[in-house]
């Protein structure tokens, strides 16, 4: 049988049918679940700056660096001072140790320039800021010596001595020398004793300033007692007793004896010698008495410490 028309319009949409779908393509559905993206945010607006907080940490960072500039430099100085101070103690200690062997060498050299006849213990101390600067410079400004037990020709006396300007080479003359000497009434008597002063019988008595001795003498053929109240008086190496005042013992009141009187206030005074005690060019400056002894001052210009000049002493005239 033959196909009509009809037949092959009736397959026509079958096979248009079949094209449709044929060009149809099939996504097959994921089983696992799609994740969803959020939307980003949306950005913070921009925050306003306060102008005082900007201006207070600018000013806060321009501080910070002189403090750190500042710190540093302090921690330089500091440690400049401790270096000063620590060489400033050494020099000290230095200085102390040398002053000690200054003084102890100056007192055994002066010890040992004594002369015979006086003995005792010499104490030394150097004066002045440095005496390692004083030793290189040649001289000490200022030396004390002291001997509060020294004994001369066995006479007991306190001695103290100031000296300026003294030469580390003790051969060399000394600037100035003063020089105090303190006697009990018994060693001065001692003294006196030991020289056989013409015009005092027996021991000076020591009053305000003054002193007293007794002696006698032959008026018309008559021996008179007398008490002398004197007055001392510095005179180079020689004290004077000077009279100022007679009293007449027993025989005198049954004559006239004021000639004897005038004749012992006019009499030069009595000399009482201490050269023989002192170094030679050292002299008697002042001299003081109270009831207590006697207090003498001594003086001496260019005079040498060392053995040769301390050992030779001046001499007394004979009588």
């Amino acid at each position: 049988m033959t196909a009509g028309p009809g037949r092959d319009e009736e397959s026509r949409p079958t096979d248009a049918a079949a094209d449709d779908q044929g060009a149809t393509a099939v996504i097959p559905t994921d089983e696992q679940a799609t994740e969803v993206i959020a939307p980003a945010a949306a950005a913070a607006p921009p925050r306003a700056v306060d102008p005082t907080v900007v201006e207070a940490e600018t000013d806060a960072a321009a501080a910070a660096a002189p403090r750190r500039r500042r710190s540093r430099a302090a921690r330089i100085w500091i440690t400049v001072v401790a270096i000063v101070v620590a060489l400033v103690a050494l020099v000290v200690v230095a200085d102390i140790v040398i002053r000690n062997v200054a003084e102890a060498r100056v007192a055994e050299e002066i010890q040992a320039s004594l002369p015979d006849e006086v003995s005792g213990d010499v104490d030394v101390t150097i004066g002045g800021f440095s005496v390692l600067a004083q030793y290189l410079s040649g001289s000490m400004q200022h030396v004390e010596l002291s001997a509060p037990e020294l004994a001369v020709q066995g006479v007991p006396v306190s001695v103290d001595v100031v000296a300026q300007d003294v030469p580390v080479d003790l051969a060399s003359p000394v600037g100035q020398l003063t020089a105090t000497i303190q006697a009990s009434p018994e060693a001065v008597n001692q003294l006196v004793a030991s020289q056989g002063i013409e015009g005092v019988d027996g021991d000076l008595a020591f009053g305000d300033g003054t002193v007293g001795y007794t002696g006698s003498v032959r008026f018309l053929g008559v021996p008179v007692e007398y008490s002398v109240t004197a007055r001392p008086t510095a005179a180079g190496d020689t004290v004077l007793l000077e009279p100022i005042g007679v009293e007449l013992g027993a025989g005198g009141g049954s004559f006239d004896v004021s000639g004897l009187v005038d004749r012992l206030l006019g009499d030069d005074p009595v000399p009482v010698c201490v050269a023989q005690y002192l170094p030679e060019g050292v002299e008697v400056q002042q001299i003081a008495v109270a009831p207590t002894g006697a207090v003498v001052t001594l003086k001496g210009d260019g005079l040498r410490l060392d053995q040769a000049t301390l050992s030779q002493t001046g001499s007394c005239p004979a009588r």
